[in-house]
């Protein structure tokens, strides 16, 4: 018998995996059990982190079958340059880190994180299974990126990027105080003789790029925000936020003299790729992912404070 149990999330903002057990009465074991066979939604997204924790307000959802044991799913393998947040025989999303080249320049690197994903889909060093890129994130930027196992579904996922209908949210330190406390910056970006991004006013040239931002805090010569990509034009973030006098911590690229900050020590770009949702392209399933934030943000807000 199925079984279907919801609740709308209380103001003090529980930890989901508490909720599900409390709706369900499953031991610790099944209810992990529970998030890897995709039983647990959040709004209507699947939500696969046991340690997520919700907003007031949203709707909670479990649904299981009564007497099925759901086993836990072996526990996400890693490797130097990513750990694994989903993974089915169709794509794979992955966490990458800071300092990783999504795919090779023109130096034809073979270190990069296509070609880590590529054998790990080979399960191996020898590669025999391709890794199907679908977006980039900086070398620098951390965070979500997909990958297919086939060129097909690669244009399935590009298509809803296309679209605009993937949810694309990150978190962002950026010099200055940003003054606005929500907004949409629109531009058309062109690249210059030196690959740099700009923006142009000319009619009819460059690509269309627009970023919707809120403040989460301001600091000291900083602000924190929340940034959701419509559009997923290279460096568009940076360049947004940086022809706005406010480049993002750690930019060697763009206005790197205003991008420096005596409590930012990474030698990493404070960008971090932190949500992801987009529709499974073959099951129609709703995939909604979160890649917790690296710490040293954490420890940059409190020494900025």
């Amino acid at each position: 018998m199925l079984l279907n149990k919801k609740l709308t999330l209380p103001a003090n903002e529980p930890r989901i995996d508490l909720l599900v057990q409390r709706l369900t009465e499953v031991t610790r074991s099944e209810l992990r059990g529970l998030f890897d066979h995709a039983c647990v939604r959040l709004d209507g997204h699947v939500c696969a982190q046991p340690n997520a924790t919700g907003r007031a307000g949203q709707t909670l959802e479990v649904t299981w079958e009564a007497g099925r044991r759901y086993k836990e799913k072996p526990k996400e393998r890693t490797n130097r340059d990513f750990i694994i947040a989903f993974e089915d025989k169709f794509l794979i999303v992955v966490n990458k880190r800071a300092g990783v080249l999504t795919v090779p320049t023109d130096r034809k690197e073979d270190d990069t994180l296509v070609h880590a994903v590529a054998r790990h889909f080979s399960r191996g060093e020898r590669i025999t299974h391709r890794a199907w890129i679908v977006h980039r994130l900086d070398r620098d930027t951390s965070g979500l990126l997909v990958f297919a196992r086939t060129e097909e579904i690669a244009a399935a996922i590009k298509d809803q990027f296309e679209a605009r209908k993937p949810e694309r949210e990150y978190i962002v330190l950026v010099a200055g105080r940003v003054p606005n406390d929500a907004g949409t910056i629109r531009s058309h970006l062109m690249t210059n003789d030196d690959l740099d991004q700009y923006s142009t006013n000319v009619p009819g040239e460059g690509k269309l790029a627009i970023t919707h931002y809120k403040v989460l805090e301001r600091l000291r010569g900083a602000t924190l925000l929340q940034v959701n990509l419509e559009t997923g034009r290279r460096n568009q973030i940076r360049v947004h936020f940086a022809e706005r006098g406010h480049p993002v911590l750690g930019d060697v690229r763009y206005r790197p003299e205003l991008a420096r900050h005596p409590a930012w020590h990474e030698k990493r770009l404070a960008l971090h790729a932190r949500t992801l949702g987009f529709k499974h392209p073959v099951t129609g399933q709703a995939i909604r992912l979160i890649a917790e934030t690296p710490v040293c943000f954490a420890a940059f807000v409190r020494a900025a404070r």
